[in-house]
């Protein structure tokens, strides 16, 4: 089987759920046949995540151009750094560019400030930390980034979908020293049980992927068992993550189905339940 290759099309879900976070603009095939794989599978809503001011701004046409379409806009924590301090190596879709310093940044954050304000614009992120891509020289910026987004976030009454690789303790230290907005989702939710207890202490929504089915994923299986259910979201972050046993091959809204069944299990619950508290939440999360 052929890693470029889809995988096959999961059992339709009976009752319909959303992606909390995609990426379309980095998958095969036009929006529209994306949208429409997703829907014929019960998969009705997707939150369109922008990574730069560039996906930003595609993220908000998008959304502006389809109803089952939310878009959240941001700088991605390694977006951050490479504006500031120049990327020579072109590690970025970009590619090269030189630096730009903390002007280019507050520019870039008015650009994603303006973009906020717009209706279809459901959230401000995906922002946050990331300690696993950027080494010491960028937590900086980083951490002045995600402030800004807090802040951007809370002014516009917008959610903030935080990415946190690697990075507990600071992301959790910052929301609490900013003041993290009324609605705050951990996307790809990587912490472990304990950290889940907290984040449902301070009501954060969890929202979890295709690698809570990877064989060494137990910690995030132990946290989506105690995550109240209120609190709990599903997303495929595609094209990444695809859930197993497709691991490695590209993912795509459609294939929430099988994430989403992998997670009922975990909580010993039905699918159509847990597809129904999903929605719910996701409309809550994102107030559409």
């Amino acid at each position: 089987m052929s890693r470029t290759e889809a995988p096959p099309l999961p059992e339709p879900l009976r009752v319909p759920v959303a992606d909390s976070h995609t990426h379309l603009d980095m998958q095969d095939g036009t929006v529209e046949e994306g949208l429409a794989r997703a829907a014929a599978l019960n998969v009705t809503t997707v939150v369109q995540v922008g990574c730069d001011v560039k996906g930003s701004h595609w993220a908000a046409e998008t959304a502006a151009a389809h109803p089952s379409v939310h878009a959240s806009v941001a700088l991605h924590p390694n977006e951050a750094p490479r504006i500031v301090h120049g990327d020579p190596e072109g590690t970025a879709r970009q590619g090269a560019r030189e630096p730009g310093g903390k002007a280019a940044l507050d520019e870039a954050l008015a650009e994603i400030d303006a973009l906020a304000a717009l209706a279809h614009v459901r959230a401000v992120g995906e922002t946050g930390l990331d300690f696993f891509r950027t080494g010491p020289e960028g937590v900086a910026a980083q951490e002045e980034s995600f402030r800004a987004h807090i802040e951007i976030a809370k002014r516009h009454g917008k959610a903030l979908v935080i990415h946190d690789r690697e990075a507990h303790a600071d992301v959790l230290r910052v929301l609490a020293d900013a003041g993290a907005p009324e609605r705050t989702v951990f996307h790809c939710y990587s912490g472990d049980a304990e950290m889940a207890r907290i984040c449902a202490a301070a009501g954060y929504f969890m929202s979890f992927a295709g690698n809570v089915t990877f064989k060494n994923a137990q910690p995030l299986r132990d946290a989506l068992a105690v995550a109240p259910t209120e609190l709990v979201l599903v997303e495929t972050d595609a094209p990444f993550l695809t859930p197993a046993p497709y691991r490695g091959r590209p993912n795509a809204p459609y294939l929430i189905p099988v994430t989403l069944r992998a997670m009922a299990e975990v909580r010993n619950t039905d699918e159509d339940t847990l597809a129904a508290a999903v929605y719910d939440n996701t409309a809550r999360a994102f107030d559409f």
